[in-house]
Parts: structure tokens; sequence; C-alpha cells
């Protein structure tokens, strides 16, 4: 428990065999439940995976592949359903510094917030090791998200790195949430509609040996749309 809380941590993992164990081996002791979710990796993730079942972690396993939206969607209800107050998002690919997650869960428990993201873009340092293109990219989509959730003061929407009170989780239709990259977008269009406060944390990149499978010409693509559909939903509603 942290603060009287108890933490989930949401693990998705699309063939991330060499990597996901790290990640979870790394996750702090304050963290009570750990939800692994495969999303039909065609590698041998599902094995990793598998190794970890007791009672602190709950694997759980995709029939097919529904993309890392629909999986952080899984462990979310699953948290929800055992009871957990507090649910983070750490991706398999062990980028996300265990070390800032006290940092991204105490506005949560002090009240501050509903739902806590980190931002890297905030401070010049924070971006060292994220390419120009990449950082092009995210600034573009910033701009873009704030106009379609009315969250002016976000950056670095492709963060995954957040945290969220299964109570405003409980306010948001997640069968709604888009099921692949793009969700942490749509995610803070519908808290901005549940009327949650976002917070952004400071934090620095982590690279390491992980290759991101976002190519962000084709992401800023396809994710525009979406944010502008996000954006005419929002108004009406």
């Amino acid at each position: 428990m942290y603060q009287g809380q108890r933490i989930g941590v949401v693990v998705p993992a699309y063939n991330e065999e060499y990597l996901v164990e790290s990640t979870i081996k790394g996750i702090p002791d304050l963290v009570d439940r750990i939800y692994i979710v495969d999303d039909a990796s065609i590698d041998t993730t599902p094995q990793v995976i598998g190794r970890f079942n007791g009672s602190r972690c709950c694997p759980i396993f995709h029939p097919t592949n529904r993309g890392v939206g629909a999986a952080i969607v899984t462990g979310y209800k699953k948290a929800i359903e055992e009871k957990i107050d507090i649910v983070v998002v750490m991706a398999g690919d062990n980028q996300m510094d265990p070390q800032e997650l006290s940092r991204l869960l105490t506005p949560l428990t002090k009240g501050k917030a509903d739902y806590t993201k980190g931002n890297r873009l905030s401070k010049l340092g924070h971006r060292r090791g994220m390419s120009n293109w990449r950082y092009f990219g995210n600034q573009t989509l910033s701009i873009l998200t704030r106009v379609a959730s009315g969250y002016w003061r976000i950056g670095d929407p492709q963060n995954g790195y957040a945290a969220i009170t299964c109570n405003a989780l409980r306010r948001i239709d997640l069968d709604a949430l888009y099921p692949r990259y793009g969700y942490c977008n749509d995610m803070l269009i519908k808290l901005k509609v549940a009327g949650c406060k976002v917070v952004d944390i400071p934090m620095a990149s982590r690279y390491g040996e992980e290759k991101s499978k976002i190519r962000y010409g084709n992401y800023v693509s396809t994710v525009s749309p979406l944010l502008l559909r996000g954006f005419l939903w929002r108004i009406k509603r």
C-alpha cells in the first residue's frame, strides 16, 4: 500500500520477451497487484509472463491482438473488480522508471488529482535521447490534444506512464476508449467530459533497449481524425 491506498499496476505487453521480465521485477514493493496483459504476442512473451502467476502478479492473455489501449482497459477492469484504489500503467518495455512511481501517486492519494501522467517535454534536459523527429511529432500532438481535450496545460500526451484513481475510472466508459495507440489522447478527452482533474508530472526520458512501435508520421495522420471526432463529441456533451 501507499499512503493507505491499494496500488495496482497494469503492464500491457506485445512481443516484449526480452524486456517484460525486467519490467515486472523492477516494480516496487509498494504495489499490491500487477496485471500483466499479453496482447496475443507471437514471440515467447506469454511464456515469460506465465512464470509470474502468484499472489502479487496476475497474468492475463488476449486470444487475439486488440491493441495497447484494449490491453490497458482489460487491466483497468480487473483492478476495479479487485477493489484497487489507484492504477498505474507501466509499459512492458522497461522504459518507465519505477523511481518516478511515488511522484505519480502522491497527488492522487492527497486528493489533488484524479489522473496524473508523465511529461518529458516540460524541461529541455528531460527529453535527452528523444530524436528531433519524435520531439516534433510529440509537440504537434500536444497542441492537437490540448484543443481536443480542453486540458490546456498538459503536454507530452503520448507519455503512457500514468496513474488514475478507480473512482475516476468508474466515471468513464472504458469500452468506448480507442483500443490502439491513441488511447492516451482519447483518455484525456473522456476524462475532461467526466470532470476529472489531470496533473502533469515532469520527468526525464528513459530510453534503453526498447524499440518504439510508434511511427509518428503515420501516427499523427491516424490520431488527428480521432482527436477531431473527440473534440466534437466533447463540445456536444
